[in-house]
């Protein structure tokens, strides 16, 4: 089966005279994305996945998957 990747952006703002996000940027911008990815994919994929199995039902063609 052939993949294709697509990329679903999301931005979050942060208060920068928030003390919790001042320690947010005190680390790499590679661990700031791992760590908001990361995050995320705990958040918001239980919510979603409901709504793949639905879209994925009658698949015969293409199966969306969340990417690892």
């Amino acid at each position: 089966m052939k993949k294709v990747e697509h990329s679903l952006r999301f931005v979050t703002e942060f208060d920068e005279t928030h003390p919790i996000a001042q320690r947010f940027f005190q680390l790499d911008e590679n661990s700031q994305v791992f760590m908001l990815e990361s995050m995320l994919k705990e958040l918001i994929l239980p919510a979603l996945q409901p709504e793949i199995d639905r879209i994925n039902e009658n698949g015969s063609y293409a199966i969306l998957k969340v990417a690892e």
